[in-house]
């Protein structure tokens, strides 16, 4: 069988210094031992899951549609496009201490982790350059620590420099005129939307788990009505799935929320940000897509980008913590971004019953309330 063509492969930009970033064990994201488990498991984001990413990726079947490229750290003077310096001096500081410091909740500093975010935001403008240069039209930034949580001036959830968001503000600082992000792990993309929650160059669209604040560090809730300030007012777009929210219900969303709102705002550049948490096993969402339901996604994302963007797509890893399934899902995305005729890998887990009644009444009420009160989509 012959190679895939270029305009038909998947630019994977990859360390393995990110391998390096050792969040712990403890309860769940706690780290805490209480001194009474036998066991005590790792925390959820722990460098297994992305290790099986990897390996699928280039052992699975798709591997003939992957071309590979090595990362390398971001720049002090690279972050502070996105973050503030008072910001990146308390991580470089912490750093310099030996790390060991539990930032916010769950999101633990440890020797070797700000090396690893640097990489992980560095890999991921390298991606997103590629693109920008002409080398490529679809590439991939496997990295973590995740980002997406990360506000311009502190961190959340895991993220301390917020990948994504350093990625889109290249793009702009390089040309693109507007730019979209579709984030679609389970958890809000907090960070980004506050990025760019006052510019009308960026359309941030979160699907989201409805989950509101979870404290200080993260003071937004998701919710409809947080559409951005000024001249970034209907811009930010979340769309806060109810519980149980599978293949359907997404698909649903995405026919009727997303896709109109990018049609309106015609982008020039996407920004795809992916989290396998969203799916119907992993232990840190409560949503239930499956492989078809990814795939599905990335098929549409694949159509948008090919009518807005000339095929220009940067996708980057975020969530998606269980060490099997995640590897899965990721790989059933590619081959909806690929849109390849039929699937290259079968669903371990298969079937998951899914009623989307209640999802369908939830979207479109989201879908009502954006039409009245998004300036762009009111002649939708």
């Amino acid at each position: 069988m012959s190679a895939p063509s270029t305009s038909c492969r998947i630019n994977v930009f990859w360390h393995d210094g990110m391998l390096n970033h050792d969040t712990g064990k403890g309860v769940f994201d706690t780290g805490m031992n209480p001194g009474f488990l036998e066991v005590l498991e790792k925390h959820p984001e722990n460098s297994d899951r992305i290790r099986n990413i990897v390996s699928i990726l280039s052992k699975g079947p798709i591997s003939s549609y992957i071309s590979w490229h090595s990362g390398s750290p971001a720049t002090i003077h690279q972050l502070l496009s996105f973050h503030s310096q008072e910001y990146v001096d308390m991580l470089i500081e912490a750093d310099k201490n030996g790390g060991n410091k539990e930032i916010c909740c769950g999101t633990f500093l440890n020797p070797g982790s700000f090396n690893a975010a640097l990489l992980a935001a560095g890999t991921t403008l390298s991606a997103m350059k590629y693109i920008l240069d002409g080398y490529a039209e679809l590439a991939y930034a496997l990295v973590r620590p995740p980002g997406h949580h990360a506000q311009p001036t502190q961190a959340d959830g895991y993220c301390f420099l917020n990948n994504a968001g350093l990625a889109v503000q290249l793009a702009l600082d390089s040309g693109c005129k507007k730019v979209l992000v579709l984030d679609i792990d389970v958890h809000y993309g907090n960070g980004t939307a506050e990025g760019f929650y006052r510019s009308d160059k960026v359309l941030t669209v979160s699907l989201h788990m409805n989950h509101g604040s979870w404290g200080p560090s993260h003071p937004q809730n998701g919710t409809v009505d947080e559409l951005g300030e000024g001249e970034g007012f209907g811009y930010n777009l979340n769309v806060p799935l109810p519980n149980g929210s599978g293949d359907k219900g997404y698909g649903y969303a995405m026919r009727e929320v997303v896709i109109p709102a990018v049609e309106k705002f015609e982008p020039d550049m996407m920004v795809l940000v992916i989290g396998q948490d969203s799916s119907a096993f992993d232990p840190n969402g409560r949503q239930c897509l499956t492989m078809d339901g990814y795939r599905e996604i990335g098929r549409m994302v694949r159509r948008l980008v090919d009518k807005h963007c000339g095929s220009r797509l940067l996708i980057v890893q975020e969530g998606g913590y269980h060490v099997t399934y995640s590897a899965y899902c990721v790989h059933a995305t590619l081959e909806g971004v690929l849109d390849l005729p039929h699937p290259l890998l079968s669903d371990p887990i298969a079937y998951y019953p899914e009623d989307e009644t209640f999802a369908v009444k939830v979207i479109e009420a989201i879908k009502q309330f954006q039409m009245k009160n998004v300036p762009m989509l009111k002649d939708v």
